[in-house]
C-alpha cells in the first residue's frame, strides 16, 4: 500500500519549493517573481511558529535591556564659529531632533532638524550625511526610506524653513565649499553607478532663498575602473576639499581649493599600485600617510608652496618612519601639530601620540595620550576647530561604559564631561574581563577577549563567541547594555581577533585575505579550543556569532567543524561568495576583488570555492542555525542566507532547527528604528540563551543541538 503523502501545507519551505532542475537554489535570485517572496515569507511564518515559546523570554530580554539604560538622551554639545549644536532623543523615540543655539546665549535653543517627523510613515529611515553650510544658516542632508542605500538630497533654512527636495538617487556623502557668498554657495556630493559604486564627484551651484534655485550639477571628477570608489573630505583647516579614488589596495588624491570649488584638481599623489595614501594640510604644509615604505605606514611632510608649484616634484620627507611593531592608522591635523593613531601590534591596542611643531615645523612636543586601562578603545571625538587647545576622547572597553574626557593640552587636565548612564545590579565593578593567545594552525599566536561575571570566572560557562576578520577592520574592546543581559545569566562573551581583521595591524589584515583567508577560518576555530582548554567555556555550549563578512567566518568554521558549537547565528552573512563575485554587475563586486580576487582567475575561483560556504554544505549533523537576511540589502543581497538556509536543511541530518528570518523593510545594518533593532537582538538572543541551554521560559523546546 502506497503510503500517504502529506499535505503540501504541512511541507517546509525548502521541502515545497526545492527545483531539482536548480539544486543550488538560483531562482531565488529573481527579486521580482511572486514564488521568491512566498519562500521567504513562509521562512519566516516557519521561524515564527518555531520561535513562539521564546518569545517571552525574548520579551523579558528587550525589557531588562531597557530598564538597564537612559532611554533620554542627549549628545554632547559642540560649539562652531556661530551656533552650539547637539541632540536629543526622547525616551519614547527611535529618532534624535536636533538643536541649536547661538554660543553666547545657550537661553535661545531651538529645534531645527525634527528627525522623528521625517521618519513618520516609513517602515524604514535613514539620515546618510548632514552638513552645514559655513554660515550655519542653511542644513543639507541626504535620505534613505527604504534600505537600499540610495539616498535623496534635502534642503533647508535653518531654523524652520521647509524641506525642499533637490536631488534623487545619489550617494550619501555631502561637503559644502567655503565659497558661500551673496546667498550662493557650492555644495559636492557623490553619485553611484549601476552597481550602487560611487563612480563620480559632482558639484551644485545653489542660491539659498525661499525657494531653492540650483543650477545643473557638474562633474568634476568620474573613476572609471569599477574597482575604485570615490569620496571627499574637507580639511580641518578648511583650505583644501581632497577628493580622493581608491580601492582596497591603491589610492589616487587630488584637491581643489575649498573656496574655488570650480577650479581644476590637482594631483597631490598619483595613483601606484598597490600604494594606500591620505593627505591633510596645515598652513604651509601638507602631510601624507602612506605604505610605500612599508605595509605598516610611513608619515611624511612637504612644503605646501612648493608642492602646489610642481606637484609631481614635491619634496616628501620622512616625518615619523616606518616601523616593523607599529602600523599608523590615521593622522588629525592642528593648527599647533598632528595627533596620530597608532596600534602596537604585540599589544593589538590604538594609542593616540601627540606631535607638537614650532612656526618652523620643528618638533617641540611628543607625548602619548595616557588610556584608563588595556585593552580599551581611545578615540578621539569630532573637533571642528582648527586651533583647539581641548581635545574630546571617547574611551570604553568590555567592562567600562563609554565615557567622554575633555583634555585641556595647556594644563594637561583631564575632565570627565559624560558618562553613558548605566542602571541595574550588573555594573561595571560586578564585570571581569581578560586576553589569553590561541594558537593557530601556523603556529600564530591570537589574541581571544573574553568578558564574564567576576563571580562566575574560574570556572567553564556557556560562551557566545564573536568573529569578523574582513577589510582590516578591527574589533576593538566595545561596551554593550544588550550584552548584559547575556552575561548576567551566565554567558561568557568572547572576541576571536582573528587575522583579516585589524587588531594587531596591518599585517594581521595581510595575512587574513585573498590567498591568506584560510587563516580567518583556523584562528575561528583555534580560538573556540583554547577557550576550552583554557576553562573559561563549556565545550557542549558554545554559540558562534557573526554578521556580513563575519557570517563567512563562521558559515565555513560551521561547515567544516558543526561539532565545535551547539548553535551560530549568521546575521546578513556573506554566504554565497562565489557566484557574487563572478558577478560584476552586482553592488560592491568589482571593488571586493582585492579583498577576495578576482574568480576570472581559475585559481582564484577554486580557491574561494574551497571555502565559500553555500558551495560546501554537506550531508551532516549541523548545530541549530539562525540565519537572518534583509530585502532590500544591497551589500549581501537576501538570497545569500536564503540559499545557505535551503542548502543546509537539505543536507541536516540531525534534529537541530535550521531557521531563517528575512527582514522585507529593511537593508544591511537592519532596522533603523532603535526600539525595533532593540527587539530584534533580544529575539537572536533567546535563541542563543536557548541553545546554551539557559532558557527557562514554559513550553521552550529543549536544546537538542546535534540531533
Amino acid at each position: 500500500m502506497r503510503k500517504a503523502q502529506p499535505d503540501n501545507a504541512e511541507l517546509s519551505p525548502v521541502e515545497r519549493d526545492f527545483r531539482p532542475n536548480d539544486p543550488e537554489w538560483h531562482w531565488l535570485e529573481h527579486s521580482d517573481a511572486p514564488e521568491v517572496e512566498a519562500f521567504l515569507d513562509a521562512a519566516n511564518a516557519q521561524h515564527a511558529a518555531w520561535f513562539k515559546p521564546l518569545k517571552p523570554l525574548a520579551d523579558a530580554l528587550y525589557h531588562g535591556h531597557l530598564a538597564r539604560r537612559e532611554l533620554a538622551l542627549s549628545s554632547l554639545e559642540t560649539a562652531l564659529d556661530h551656533y552650539t549644536f547637539y541632540s536629543e532623543t526622547a525616551a519614547d523615540a527611535d529618532y534624535s531632533r536636533w538643536w541649536r543655539y547661538p554660543n553666547d546665549n545657550p537661553e535661545a535653543r531651538e529645534c531645527f532638524f525634527d528627525v522623528p517627523a521625517r521618519a513618520t510613515g516609513h517602515d524604514f529611515y535613514d539620515i546618510g550625511d548632514m552638513a552645514l553650510t559655513p554660515d550655519e544658516q542653511w542644513l543639507a542632508w541626504t535620505e534613505d526610506t527604504q534600505g537600499d542605500e540610495r539616498f535623496t538630497l534635502w534642503i533647508k533654512a535653518l531654523p524652520n524653513g521647509d524641506a525642499q527636495r533637490v536631488l534623487d538617487d545619489i550617494g550619501p556623502a555631502l561637503c559644502w565649499a567655503e565659497d558661500q557668498h551673496d546667498a550662493r554657495a557650492t555644495l559636492l556630493f557623490t553619485h553611484f553607478d549601476a552597481t550602487q559604486r560611487p563612480d563620480s564627484l559632482w558639484r551644485l551651484s545653489l542660491t539659498l532663498e525661499d525657494q531653492i534655485g540650483t543650477d545643473t550639477p557638474q562633474l568634476i571628477w568620474r573613476e572609471d575602473d569599477p574597482e575604485f570608489w570615490v569620496g571627499m573630505d574637507k580639511t580641518r583647516s578648511r583650505r583644501w576639499i581632497m577628493l580622493e579614488s581608491a580601492s582596497k589596495d591603491t589610492s589616487e588624491t587630488h584637491l581643489i581649493p575649498a573656496d574655488e570649488p570650480g577650479a581644476a584638481p590637482r594631483c597631490l599623489h598619483p595613483r601606484e599600485a598597490g600604494v594606500e595614501a591620505s593627505i591633510d594640510h596645515r598652513p604651509g604644509f601638507f602631510y601624507r600617510l602612506h605604505n610605500r615604505a612599508g605595509a605598516h605606514f610611513q608619515l611624511d611632510v612637504t612644503p605646501e608652496d612648493a608642492a602646489l608649484k610642481s606637484p609631481d616634484q614635491a619634496d616628501w620627507k620622512p616625518l615619523v618612519a616606518h616601523r616593523e611593531s607599529v602600523t599608523i592608522e590615521g593622522i588629525d591635523v592642528f593648527s599647533w601639530g598632528l595627533v596620530l593613531a597608532e596600534r602596537d601590534h604585540a599589544q593589538a591596542q590604538v594609542t593616540l601620540r601627540r606631535l607638537v611643531f614650532d612656526a618652523a615645523h620643528r618638533p617641540i612636543g611628543d607625548s602619548v595620550l595616557a588610556l584608563p586601562e588595556t585593552p580599551c578603545s581611545q578615540m578621539l571625538e569630532d573637533a571642528p576647530h582648527f586651533a583647539t587647545q581641548t581635545l574630546r576622547l571617547r574611551e570604553e572597553s568590555f567592562t567600562q561604559p563609554p565615557r567622554w574626557i575633555e583634555l585641556d593640552l595647556e594644563s594637561g587636565e583631564r575632565r570627565v564631561i559624560k558618562t553613558l548612564p548605566l542602571y541595574g545590579d550588573l555594573t561595571p565593578d560586578r564585570l571581569t574581563s581578560r586576553r589569553l593567545w590561541a594558537k593557530s594552525a601556523d603556529g600564530e599566536a591570537v589574541p581571544v577577549s573574553i568578558v564574564m561575571r567576576a563571580d562566575l570566572a574560574g570556572q567553564p560557562l556557556p560562551t557566545l563567541l564573536y568573529g569578523y576578520g574582513a577589510y582590516g577592520d578591527p574589533q576593538d574592546p566595545w561596551f554593550s547594555i544588550a550584552r548584559l543581559e547575556l552575561l548576567n545569566r551566565g554567558v561568557a562573551f568572547a572576541v576571536a581577533h582573528v587575522r583579516g581583521g585589524g587588531e594587531r595591524g596591518e599585517p594581521w589584515y595581510l595575512n587574513g585575505k585573498m590567498e591568506h583567508k584560510e587563516n580567518s577560518f583556523n584562528d575561528f576555530l583555534a580560538a573556540r579550543d583554547a577557550l576550552v582548554a583554557e576553562g573559561v567555556s563549556l565545550p557542549e555550549r558554545i554559540v558562534a556569532y557573526g554578521a556580513s563578512a563575519g557570517g563567512l567566518l563562521v558559515g565555513t568554521c560551521v561547515n567544516r567543524a558543526p561539532q565545535a558549537f551547539c548553535a551560530a547565528v549568521l546575521d546578513v552573512p556573506f554566504v554565497d561568495v562565489l557566484r557574487t563575485m563572478q558577478n560584476p554587475d552586482l553592488p560592491l563586486t568589482t571593488a571586493e576583488y582585492s579583498e577576495w580576487g578576482n574568480p576570472e582567475a581559475p585559481e582564484v575561483a577554486a580557491r574561494i570555492r574551497g571555502y565559500s560556504p553555500v558551495d560546501n554544505v554537506t550531508p551532516q549533523t549541523y548545530p541549530a542555525l539562525w540565519i537572518e537576511g534583509s530585502w532590500f540589502d544591497t551589500r549581501v543581497a537576501y538570497w545569500e542566507p536564503a540559499k545557505y538556509y535551503a542548502r543546509v536543511a537539505q543536507c541536516q541530518q540531525g534534529k537541530a532547527p535550521v531557521l531563517l528570518y528575512t527582514d522585507m523593510s529593511s537593508g544591511h545594518g537592519g532596522a533603523s528604528g532603535r526600539f525595533k533593532a532593540w527587539r530584534d537582538a533580544a529575539r537572536q538572543d533567546a535563541f542563543i540563551l536557548w541553545a546554551l541551554g539557559l532558557a527557562t521560559s514554559p513550553g521552550v523546546p529543549t536544546a537538542n543541538q546535534h540531533g
